[in-house]
Formats: C-alpha cells, structure tokens, sequence
C-alpha cells in the first residue's frame, strides 16, 4: 500500500459516497487509475464495504452505556457460545474482546434508561458464560467515526 492508496482511503472515510471520478480528482489521478486502485483495495479487504453512519438519536436511541462483561470461564466453548450469543442482541452496537479484566467491552444504545434497564436484565445478564456485568453510561461523544490515521 502506497501514499496514494492511503490517499483514496482517506478520501472516503470522510465521504463514502464520492464517485470514483470526484475521487479522482480529491486524490490527484485520473478516473481510469483511481478506479483500478479502488478495485484492489476492496480485492484485498481494505475496504470492507460502504455504509450510511446514522445518528442513533435520530432513530430513537437516545441512551448509550457501555458494559464490560466478565465470563465465568475463558475455554474455548465458553467464548464461543457468548460471542455467538452477544453478537445476536441487535442493541449491542460493537462488542471486543479484550486482553486481561474484564473480557468484553460491549457499546450498547437503547432508547432510555428504563429500555437499558430491561435489555440488561433480559438479555446481557442471561448471556452464556456471564460471571458479571459492570456498566457506565456515556455522556457525551468527543471523538466519534474517525477516519484511521495514515
């Protein structure tokens, strides 16, 4: 990956909608090259697709809390049956896998506080292999959707 291909990442990460000819000329090339390149960019998985980033308040999901999940036991079948499990509750927005305590780090949005509520007790707590659940609510977002630094 050269300068210009980090370029063209760069380019759409701030707008995911650019056609490849405005592309083209944001990065310096002509339509034909910066087409190729952004061919082999997807061939190669470093664009792994494009999305629209909706704002969840607009849709409702005015609460965000992050839950750090600690598993009774870290064996292969444990893990596997919770990441299976987790990444089934639509509410949970990202869920990582972490080094040392706690194991998890879900980003979960819910309409209120009292939908949270109900989605921690329903849902995150009676996930498989669950030994606890710490919570924090988000209060404000600083640095949100970033581009990857080059």
């Amino acid at each position: 990956m050269d300068a210009m291909d980090r370029a063209i990442l760069t380019e759409l990460q701030l707008d995911g909608r650019l056609t490849v000819t405005e592309l083209a000329a944001r990065v310096g090339l002509s339509v034909s090259p910066c087409h190729r390149r952004l061919r082999d960019l997807e061939r190669a998985g470093a664009i792994r697709g494009y999305r629209a980033v909706v704002d969840p308040a607009a849709v409702g999901l005015h609460f965000e809390a992050v839950v750090f999940v600690t598993l009774r036991w870290e064996d292969p079948d444990t893990v596997t049956t919770f990441e299976e499990a987790v990444a089934a509750v639509p509410h949970v927005l990202q869920a990582q896998r972490l080094f040392g305590e706690p194991d998890y780090l879900l980003r979960v949005a819910t309409a209120d506080l009292a939908a949270f509520q109900r989605l921690y007790d329903e849902q995150l707590a009676r996930l498989p292999g669950v030994q606890r659940l710490t919570s924090t609510l988000v209060m404000k977002h600083i640095v949100d959707e970033r581009p990857l630094p080059e």
